[in-house]
């Protein structure tokens, strides 16, 4: 096995870990649950939901792999903090969303070739990646997992 394929194959392995926990941990939430906050004047979870949805949603055009699915959610969880948007989905529609994103994603890393985790990905530069090679695919699916791993130890607060 090579260096990239062995990269590639520990960094997938942390995503699909964290993928199935929070999967695992949101299956034990209630929609009620999801709209408990993290902590007194923290997010919700139902937000965190949204937030982590959205963001995954955006790795799609980032790592080249095709249109958002799902930008209607930046307004109320991207752009704004919890409660500033009014104007929200159902808990329902917000876990499929989680589940057909994540679905949509491990497809397409599956279909990918260890070389193509190493190159650029969309928000850098031809110039820029030239000077700053780290900044590829790869290390834009370290940074989500690392993300969905945060927000993952914020929703556990929940767990009963």
């Amino acid at each position: 096995m090579g260096q990239q394929q062995l990269f590639v194959k520990m960094a997938m392995h942390a995503w699909d870990v964290h993928i199935r926990r929070t999967n695992k941990l949101l299956d034990e939430l209630s929609d009620e649950d999801l709209l408990q906050e993290i902590a007194p004047g923290k997010n919700r979870a139902f937000y965190l939901l949204g937030h982590l949805t959205a963001v995954h949603d955006g790795m799609l055009p980032i790592l080249d792999l095709g249109e958002r699915q799902y930008p209607q959610l930046d307004e109320a969880f991207i752009k704004n903090p919890d409660r500033a948007v009014t104007a929200l989905p159902n808990a329902g529609d917000l876990r499929e969303w989680w589940r057909n994103i994540n679905s949509q994603l491990s497809v397409h890393f599956s279909n990918m070739q260890p070389a193509e985790w190493f190159e650029k990905h969309s928000l850098i530069s031809v110039e820029d990646f030239e000077n700053e090679p780290h900044r590829n695919k790869l290390s834009v699916l370290i940074n989500r997992t690392n993300h969905l791993s945060y927000h993952l130890g914020q929703l556990v607060l929940l767990k009963k």
